[in-house]
Protein backbone atom coordinates (compact mmCIF):
# COMPACT_ATOMS: atom_id res chain seq x y z
CA UNK A 1 0.00 0.00 0.00
CA UNK A 2 1.28 3.01 -0.59
CA UNK A 3 1.31 6.03 1.58
CA UNK A 4 -0.95 9.25 1.64
CA UNK A 5 0.30 12.48 0.43
CA UNK A 6 -0.37 15.66 1.82
CA UNK A 7 -2.56 17.92 -0.19
CA UNK A 8 -0.90 20.69 -2.42
CA UNK A 9 -2.18 24.20 -0.92
CA UNK A 10 -3.81 24.62 -4.65
CA UNK A 11 -5.86 21.33 -3.81
CA UNK A 12 -6.53 22.19 0.29
CA UNK A 13 -7.72 25.36 -1.17
CA UNK A 14 -10.21 23.80 -3.01
CA UNK A 15 -11.60 21.46 -0.34
CA UNK A 16 -12.14 24.36 2.16
CA UNK A 17 -13.90 25.96 -0.47
CA UNK A 18 -16.39 22.80 -1.43
CA UNK A 19 -16.58 21.83 2.35
CA UNK A 20 -17.90 26.07 2.82
CA UNK A 21 -20.42 25.36 0.01
CA UNK A 22 -21.34 22.03 0.59
CA UNK A 23 -21.73 22.83 4.36
CA UNK A 24 -24.84 25.53 4.34
CA UNK A 25 -26.66 24.18 6.71
CA UNK A 26 -23.96 24.49 9.12
CA UNK A 27 -22.59 27.81 7.88
CA UNK A 28 -26.34 29.03 8.72
CA UNK A 29 -26.75 27.50 12.38
CA UNK A 30 -23.41 29.37 13.22
CA UNK A 31 -25.04 32.76 11.65
CA UNK A 32 -28.51 31.71 13.63
CA UNK A 33 -26.55 31.59 16.36
CA UNK A 34 -24.23 34.69 16.24
CA UNK A 35 -27.56 37.10 14.91
CA UNK A 36 -28.67 36.14 18.56
CA UNK A 37 -25.10 37.39 20.11
CA UNK A 38 -24.85 40.66 18.28
CA UNK A 39 -28.52 41.66 18.52
CA UNK A 40 -28.06 41.12 22.39
CA UNK A 41 -25.13 43.76 22.15
CA UNK A 42 -27.95 46.15 20.44
CA UNK A 43 -26.88 46.03 16.86
CA UNK A 44 -29.47 45.09 14.33
CA UNK A 45 -28.82 41.62 12.18
CA UNK A 46 -29.84 41.30 8.72
CA UNK A 47 -29.77 37.67 7.53
CA UNK A 48 -29.20 37.30 3.49
CA UNK A 49 -29.99 33.43 3.45
CA UNK A 50 -32.72 31.29 4.36
CA UNK A 51 -32.89 28.03 5.09
CA UNK A 52 -34.42 26.31 1.96
CA UNK A 53 -32.50 28.49 -0.56
CA UNK A 54 -30.63 27.30 -3.10
CA UNK A 55 -27.24 27.63 -2.76
CA UNK A 56 -26.17 29.81 -5.51
CA UNK A 57 -24.58 31.99 -3.10
CA UNK A 58 -23.06 31.63 0.50
CA UNK A 59 -24.93 32.55 3.57
CA UNK A 60 -23.56 36.23 4.96
CA UNK A 61 -25.10 38.18 8.33
CA UNK A 62 -25.26 41.77 7.90
CA UNK A 63 -24.48 44.06 11.65
CA UNK A 64 -25.10 47.25 11.73
CA UNK A 65 -24.68 49.63 13.77
CA UNK A 66 -26.92 53.15 14.42
CA UNK A 67 -25.97 56.43 15.85
CA UNK A 68 -27.75 59.62 15.55
CA UNK A 69 -25.29 60.80 12.38
CA UNK A 70 -24.16 58.22 11.03
CA UNK A 71 -24.18 54.20 10.69
CA UNK A 72 -21.89 51.55 10.14
CA UNK A 73 -22.16 47.98 9.19
CA UNK A 74 -20.02 44.78 8.71
CA UNK A 75 -20.93 41.31 6.92
CA UNK A 76 -20.09 38.30 8.34
CA UNK A 77 -19.61 34.66 6.66
CA UNK A 78 -18.89 31.53 8.12
CA UNK A 79 -15.84 29.39 6.04
CA UNK A 80 -14.43 25.67 6.93
CA UNK A 81 -10.82 25.81 7.76
CA UNK A 82 -8.54 22.69 8.05
CA UNK A 83 -8.79 20.09 10.87
CA UNK A 84 -12.69 20.29 10.03
CA UNK A 85 -13.09 23.53 12.16
CA UNK A 86 -15.51 26.19 11.06
CA UNK A 87 -14.49 30.01 11.81
CA UNK A 88 -16.19 32.97 11.70
CA UNK A 89 -15.00 35.80 8.79
CA UNK A 90 -15.54 39.35 7.76
CA UNK A 91 -17.09 38.65 4.21
CA UNK A 92 -15.41 39.81 1.50
CA UNK A 93 -12.00 38.81 3.37
CA UNK A 94 -12.43 35.07 3.27
CA UNK A 95 -10.33 33.43 5.61
CA UNK A 96 -7.72 35.86 5.73
CA UNK A 97 -10.89 38.07 8.06
CA UNK A 98 -10.59 35.48 10.44
CA UNK A 99 -12.55 36.82 13.61
CA UNK A 100 -12.97 33.45 16.04
CA UNK A 101 -13.69 30.13 15.49
CA UNK A 102 -17.63 29.30 15.65
CA UNK A 103 -18.12 27.41 18.42
CA UNK A 104 -17.14 30.25 20.60
CA UNK A 105 -19.91 32.76 19.22
CA UNK A 106 -19.10 35.43 22.42
CA UNK A 107 -16.25 35.47 21.37
CA UNK A 108 -17.39 36.29 17.82
CA UNK A 109 -19.57 38.80 19.02
CA UNK A 110 -17.00 40.50 20.74
CA UNK A 111 -14.83 40.83 17.55
CA UNK A 112 -17.77 42.16 15.34
CA UNK A 113 -18.67 44.55 18.59
CA UNK A 114 -14.88 45.38 18.51
CA UNK A 115 -15.00 46.27 14.46
CA UNK A 116 -17.97 47.92 14.70
CA UNK A 117 -17.09 50.39 17.29
CA UNK A 118 -13.68 51.04 15.37
CA UNK A 119 -15.50 51.87 12.45
CA UNK A 120 -17.97 54.39 14.25
CA UNK A 121 -15.75 55.56 16.54
CA UNK A 122 -11.94 55.64 14.79
CA UNK A 123 -10.30 58.75 16.75
CA UNK A 124 -10.82 56.48 19.85
CA UNK A 125 -9.12 53.86 19.06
Amino acid sequence: MGSLRPLTVRAERHLLRWRTLRGRPTAIRYLDLLAVAVQAKGYKAVKLYRAGDQPARPPVLWVFAFSPDDHVRMAVAVHAFTGGVWGYCEAGRGRRGYLAPCGDTKSAADQVDGVLKHRMFPATW
